[in-house]
């Protein structure tokens, strides 16, 4: 598989990814520092849309229905080089269905997640995945 994305900024503003059809904004200034995404933050939500897109994935394989996920991204920056290290993640997921293995689905994210496997050559990664069942 090839991937293909674009972007583009202009002189003191903030800038764009164009990927597919959608486009999405960023902080490149200090004046929109708080309110957009800086680009440790995109890394970071990569790393969560790759979770999230296995626990999609891994629900089929595994035959296990939810009704939703969510993931909580903590990570540490290093400054001499300036670099990621010690992302930690929990990632909940609301079911009731007794078919959820969340040990396996663990390793199979852990296993066969695009962004996931890139990252954990640079970087530690730890984690937790809970369950809430009151759905």
């Amino acid at each position: 598989m090839n991937y293909h994305i674009k972007a583009s900024s202009i002189s003191n503003q903030d800038a764009v990814l164009h990927i597919k059809q959608s486009n999405i904004d960023f902080g490149t200034t200090s004046k929109t520092a708080e309110i957009l995404p800086n680009p440790a933050e995109l890394f970071l939500g990569a790393f969560s849309a790759c979770m999230l897109k296995n626990v999609e994935r891994f629900s089929g394989m595994m035959k296990f229905t939810y009704s939703k996920a969510t993931v909580e991204v903590n990570a540490t920056r290093l400054e001499n080089p300036p670099r990621m290290d010690n992302i930690i993640y929990n990632l909940t997921i609301y079911s009731t269905d007794k078919k959820l293995n969340t040990d396996l689905l663990k390793r199979n994210i852990e296993k066969f997640g695009t962004i996931y496997n890139t990252i954990k050559l640079s970087c530690t990664i730890s984690g937790t995945i809970n369950t809430i069942t009151n759905v």
